[in-house]
């Protein structure tokens, strides 16, 4: 659909509905894009949209791809995206894959429509309680029942949805409140502003902590990527010689081809994240709860006496399951900045030498690693079956650079990315909550100037 020139709200007639004040709120809020899968109780605002070409309507047939693709849009521009879904049945169709964006931390709003709070008493035909059903996938689930609160309610989910920690949120929109007239004022959504840091010296206190370290490591997830911290963590990872996992990893934290980057610590088996740990005698956890795995461990995987630094904007993450010996809510971009510069104004000359020597023993380890499977890889090229690294292998060669690479390869991801190594951030996506299907997200990749999506399941 064409850009139009003229954003301005069109001729208001004397009554306007629900329908027609929600649209006019999405632009408000510069949503240009409503992904839905529609019923009959979404036909009046459907009816609407022929007045707002530039809110495009994004059909899809099936609820579960369409809640993955409008992911996707929402990972690759950075904003968050709207889905409309019918009643039960269509949100019952794409409970998995907002359970995946939970997981996923991704800002969605899910509306869904429904007959009417009128009907509520008579058990109508698609009845069910909407809120009751998107609550345990979401931040945040509500229904509006009044047309004084729709553009209320809808600001609140968009702020909830991006607000971090990010994450979908659902609204039920039956359609008699919709069909009423409406008289809310439509203003732009106002997100608070979480660029914080620690005062100076809570910052000062973490450096101390962590600045005699001897065998330090670095546990990271998605909040990295999501703040804009993949420079700062690779400086801070240098200045402190310390390696760096990723946990809830799903995009780039720190490029792959990173000498300091270990690796992914797994999600199946809480003894395989343990081992990330075992000889850390101070830990460094940014932008994850910990451990995000099937069988997690229920003590506690630090030594006795290692301290644990953990920096994050979501609350709740911070010392969720195992305690740690500081804890920040604050921003980790700004937060590792500043922590960096302290550290190393703290750290003595001999513990800076120590830092640049284990910097260097582990980029030597990690290029052995990885030129011997490499070599096996090789070995192994004309050996039947088909494997995943000849497929790997070949993608290398014929992919541009700038490809962007939506991994949901699971048990064969090992091979893929060592092929494929991730080096730049918004090019290399994985799926946190073992949901497959959703790389049906890499055509809005391809959407953007110049790139090319190609999807490995």
């Amino acid at each position: 659909m064409g850009l139009v020139t003229d954003l301005s709200p069109p001729p208001s007639t004397a009554v306007a509905t629900g329908h027609r004040r929600l649209l006019e709120q999405l632009r408000a809020d510069g949503v240009r894009y409503l992904f839905g899968n529609p019923g009959s109780t979404e036909e009046g605002l459907l009816d609407e949209l022929t007045r707002y070409p530039d809110v495009e309507y994004v059909l899809g047939l099936q609820e579960a791809a369409l809640v993955s693709t409008a992911d996707g849009y929402a990972q690759a521009s950075g904003r968050p995206a709207v889905v409309l879904l019918h009643s039960g049945a269509g949100l019952g169709n794409a409970i998995g894959s907002i359970y995946h964006a939970a997981r996923r931390q991704t800002p969605l709003v899910v509306l869904a429509g429904e007959a009417g709070v009128e009907y509520d008493a008579l058990d109508a035909h698609l009845a069910v309680d909407l809120v009751a059903m998107a609550r345990p996938v979401t931040k945040y689930a509500a229904r509006v029942n009044h047309p004084s609160s729709l553009l209320r309610l809808f600001r609140r989910c968009l702020k909830v949805a991006a607000t971090p920690p990010r994450g979908p949120v659902f609204l039920a929109v039956p359609q008699d409140v919709l069909d009423q007239p409406n008289e809310e004022p439509v203003t732009p959504t106002v997100f608070p502003q979480t660029a914080v840091v620690p005062d100076a010296p809570v910052v000062e206190q973490a450096a101390r902590l962590l600045a005699g370290a001897r065998s330090p490591v670095i546990l990271v997830g998605d909040g990295v990527a999501a703040s804009g911290a993949v420079d700062e963590l690779a400086r801070f990872a240098e200045t402190w010689g310390a390696g760096v996992y990723g946990l809830t990893a799903s995009e780039l934290v720190m490029p792959w081809t990173h000498p300091l980057w270990r690796g992914l610590s797994g999600h199946l088996s809480g003894e395989t994240s343990a081992a990330t740990v075992a000889d850390a005698d101070a830990v460094l956890v940014c932008g994850t709860y910990l451990f995000p795995d099937v069988f997690p461990l229920t003590r506690s995987p630090f030594r006795d006496g290692a301290p644990v630094v953990h920096i994050d904007l979501d609350a709740a993450a911070i010392a969720k399951n195992h305690p740690v010996t500081l804890g920040m809510v604050s921003d980790p971009r700004l937060t590792l900045r500043a922590l960096t510069g302290v550290l190393d104004e703290t750290m003595t000359d001999a513990q800076h030498e120590a830092a640049a020597g284990r910097v260097r023993s582990i980029a030597e380890q990690t290029a052995r690693a990885h030129a011997g499977r490499l070599r096996l890889d090789i070995a192994e090229r004309d050996r039947g079956p088909l494997r995943m690294s000849m497929i790997a292998e070949a993608l290398a060669r014929l992919l541009p650079a700038d490809a962007v690479v939506f991994d949901e390869s699971l048990t064969h991801s090992a091979e893929l990315t060592r092929w494929l190594p991730p080096t730049t951030p918004g090019a290399f996506f994985q799926t946190p909550g073992g949901t497959l299907g959703w790389a049906s997200r890499a055509r809005w990749a391809r959407s953007w100037p110049g790139r090319t999506g190609p999807s490995s399941g």
